[in-house]
């Protein structure tokens, strides 16, 4: 443990040295990309070996404190502030709106222009900037008329309701659309870097074409650029194989893992390692073959259809949609130290997005009005949860 906490001092001061905005030509935050390696620049996504991890107890607990707001149509991403308060975004109206952390109170920002919604496909995941304190930039993935991209936006509190967003710059265009399978998932790494997880919009040929965004987890600079470090020269791809990515977080020691829709037999959790393949479509959940990296754990598609993950108290927490239930998965490094557990089950409905909340508490997004739930009073309804 006094290893541990030597180490962690040294990358909290090298982060700290490091730190700032990133290049105009995409480079790593604070420098050129001379020589960048991807140990350099991005989060590391296997635990060492003898690594001294302390292993959650096997058995958690869940425990609602309360419900922050009802009423929300189509929610799908959320973005914390650092008040308290809550963004959130609707897919099929195409808005961002703010929830007061304590009231519950719900302030549109603004409709976000050229969203197409359709099918799966509309106004998706959201985050904010690393330097949202002085750029006040919101990021958006969204279904348009010809694909899945992700625009930037600056958010200004002292316009009137209902037009605080400023017009989209697109900084990444050409993600294959579809009624389907359009990934969404946006996330900021501990690396500054911007994660997004797509879908394959059901051509599963697109998951094993690395010249495709479609079908896999990309990584990039806040400009949109290919991030340095990343596996596959002058490309944003970071892993493929993936069949529709829809939850991306990272543990204490900056591990990504990602949860992905099966097709009719497993769902999946995966711990990424840059340049992995995942084996979509030749294989879904476990393979034998080494040249497919497998999964974290799998479940059966109606126990799971898995959407957003968060990490907290040393697991994974991963909302299912058809599964309407809460699963924690407990890890010892990359792999599940017990069975994973299911909270919450068949009690809100479908779940669609988790998140932290700091320390032992996680806000959590039901999604009953997306076409596939069945709507209760009150619905949809962000809650915040006690775990361990």
């Amino acid at each position: 443990m006094q290893r541990r906490a030597v180490t962690a001092v040294l990358a909290a001061a090298a982060l700290l040295l490091t730190a700032g905005c990133s290049s105009d030509d995409g480079g790593p935050p604070g420098g050129s990309d001379a020589g960048a390696t991807p140990s350099d620049t991005a989060p590391r996504s296997s635990s060492p070996e003898g690594s001294a991890e302390e292993t959650p107890p096997a058995k958690g607990s869940v425990k609602v404190v309360r419900t922050v707001t009802t009423g929300l149509s189509t929610p799908w991403g959320l973005a914390p502030l650092a008040d308290g308060d809550l963004l959130v975004s609707s897919r099929d109206e195409a808005t961002i709106t703010r929830v007061d952390g304590r009231t519950g109170e719900k302030t549109e920002l603004g409709e976000v222009p050229g969203v197409s919604p359709s099918g799966e496909g509309g106004l998706l995941g959201i985050a904010l900037s690393p330097e949202y304190a002085s750029d006040r930039m919101i990021y958006a993935y969204f279904t348009s008329a010809s694909d899945n991209r992700i625009v930037r936006m600056i958010y200004d509190e002292e316009k009137p309701s209902g037009e605080q967003l400023g017009a989209p710059d697109t900084v990444f265009r050409g993600i294959p659309k579809g009624e389907v399978h359009n990934g969404g998932r946006i996330a900021f790494g501990p690396d500054k870097m911007l994660y997004a997880g797509t879908g394959e919009s059901g051509d599963t040929g697109l998951s094993q074409d690395k010249e495709s965004p479609g079908g896999k987890i990309l990584r990039l600079t806040p400009e949109g650029e290919p991030a340095p470090g990343n596996p596959f020269p002058d490309s944003a791809v970071y892993s493929y194989g993936h069949r529709n990515v829809q939850g991306l977080a990272w543990d204490a020691e900056q591990r990504l893992f990602a949860s992905e829709f099966g097709q009719d037999t497993w769902d999946e959790l995966n711990a990424i390692k840059p340049g992995d393949n995942y084996g979509w479509p030749e294989a879904e959940g476990e393979s034998d073959d080494g040249g497919f990296h497998n999964p974290v754990d799998q479940w059966t598609t109606d126990e799971a259809s898995p959407s957003g993950i968060a990490y907290a108290e040393g697991s994974i927490w991963m909302a299912g949609l058809g599964g309407e239930r809460l699963w924690r998965i407990p890890l010892k490094g990359t792999e599940a130290s017990a069975d994973p557990e299911a909270f919450l089950e068949d009690e809100y409905g479908r779940l669609r997005t988790v998140a932290p909340a700091g320390g032992n508490k996680l806000w959590l997004v039901t999604s009953n009005t997306d076409g596939r739930g069945s709507p209760k009073e009150g619905d949809d309804r962000i809650l915040e949860l006690e775990v361990s």
